[in-house]
């Protein structure tokens, strides 16, 4: 059994790794522009947030004061703040697969602004989409149309809405064990058991390995004790990691989102996002034989420096018939198959950073250069098919088709798709 401070540092390094490359920081600032400009449909495209609600329908079937309540939020909607809290599950910090999250409940008219994941099947790009859920609607091709109770963001305005940013250090909690917010519990039960109607009663609070624990909030009444205890939703349950990854010195604040920065070290420098993809840099050494060579890009392609072109053309030609060119050429050969930064790479494939992942190749092998069979190529088309499989699920297509392989490795047969521990900000 793993240790309680084992278990806590698997969810910091995955979180670590999920602010590395599943917000990049040239959607934060594009989405970040578009929002202040008044453009919540374009910020939401820079996101990577596809959009399901009609306002001018809605204002057509459900009045004038239900579609302005709908933009007020979606107006205010930080996209790439929402998808820098969204739940997420090991090992590779994907966005949790199959979700319906709610965002805002329109009580009078039985509605719910929600936010969607597709399931694992489709989430290649990890692309969510925004719509609005209604009880007497009908179901979609969504798997699980119907908002989640613990995954909902509805009483946890902070970690979308700008206007409400401000709250998040108050309500981040201080971690415990295993990243748990301990001191928070009764405070949250409290916003839990108001939007209820209720003064007092017990929530459930789900922990680890299918454990339980209820926790009793007075004053109770004799109405609250008959009626289901509510589940306390995991926004609550967990404390944000941004916190305690400051706090070990594993992220620096720089690195933070700018408005999650801004609440949590409001004295420091503004934040600039995660890192970026690394700028093609000086030419690369390679010992090649018994001297040090360059390799650099040449006209938008990855070429050896310090050999003629005369001497190019034969060591190709003799790769070409199975020899073993000059280890320039290979150094070269490589980097076009199996670089040595690959996972890099594959993260932003994997979290949709198609642009940082495309950047980095070309920083690599260069604009113009032809993709050579090897574990790159694979990768990026992988990629290229999971956006296909995307598509298809937006269509309403159903089933995945064959080939797609889903994101990150598959699950042994007989287990879920997806953990049962899921860590969440």
């Amino acid at each position: 059994m793993r240790s309680p401070a084992a278990t806590a540092d698997s969810r910091l390094s995955l979180w670590r790794h999920v602010r590395d490359f599943a917000v990049p920081p040239s959607m934060i600032k594009t989405a970040t522009a578009r929002r202040l400009a008044g453009d919540w449909a374009g910020a939401c495209s820079a996101a990577h947030v596809d959009v399901d609600v009609d306002l001018r329908a809605l204002a057509r079937s459900h009045g004038a004061e239900l579609a302005a309540a709908v933009r007020a939020d979606l107006r205010h909607l930080a996209p790439d703040l929402l998808r820098w809290h969204m739940p997420r599950v090991a090992p590779d910090g994907l966005l949790r697969p199959g979700l319906t999250v709610s965002l805002a409940a329109y009580e009078a008219a039985g509605m719910y602004l929600v936010v969607r994941t597709p399931p694992g099947w489709a989430a290649g790009g990890q692309r969510m989409s925004i719509a609005l859920w209604r009880r007497d609607g009908p179901r979609g091709h969504h798997p699980h149309p119907r908002p989640d109770r613990r995954y909902r963001l509805d009483l946890h305005r902070h970690l979308w809405d700008a206007r409400r940013t401000g709250e998040l250090r108050g309500r981040a909690g201080r971690s415990w064990t295993k990243g748990y917010a301990v001191a928070r519990w009764p405070a949250e039960a409290r916003i839990l058991l108001r939007s209820r109607g209720q003064d007092g009663g017990s929530v459930v609070v789900r922990l680890e390995g299918r454990r339980h624990l209820h926790l009793d909030v007075l004053p109770c009444s004799l109405s609250t004790v008959e009626r289901q205890a509510p589940v306390l939703p995991y926004a609550s349950t967990w404390a944000l990691p941004d916190l305690e990854l400051l706090r070990r010195g594993l992220i620096a604040v720089d690195r933070l989102h700018p408005l999650v920065a801004s609440a949590l070290a409001p004295g420091d420098p503004p934040a600039g996002g995660p890192r970026a993809p690394d700028p093609p840099g000086a030419p690369r050494l390679v010992e090649c034989r018994g001297a040090v060579h360059r390799i650099a890009l040449v006209g938008g392609t990855l070429a050896p420096l310090d050999h003629d072109p005369a001497e190019v053309r034969r060591e190709e030609l003799l790769a070409a018939l199975t020899g073993t060119p000059v280890p320039c050429l290979q150094a070269i050969d490589e980097a076009h198959r199996h670089p040595a930064n690959l996972a890099d790479v594959r993260a932003r494939l994997d979290h949709g950073d198609t642009g940082g992942a495309l950047a980095t190749v070309e920083g690599l092998i260069g604009a113009a250069a032809v993709l050579r069979d090897g574990a790159l190529r694979d990768e990026l088309e992988t990629a290229a098919r999971r956006r296909v499989a995307y598509g298809l699920f937006r269509a309403g297509l159903g089933d995945p088709p064959p080939g797609i392989a889903l994101p990150g490795p598959r699950p042994p047969a007989g287990r879920r798709a997806h953990p049962r521990h899921a860590t969440y900000c």
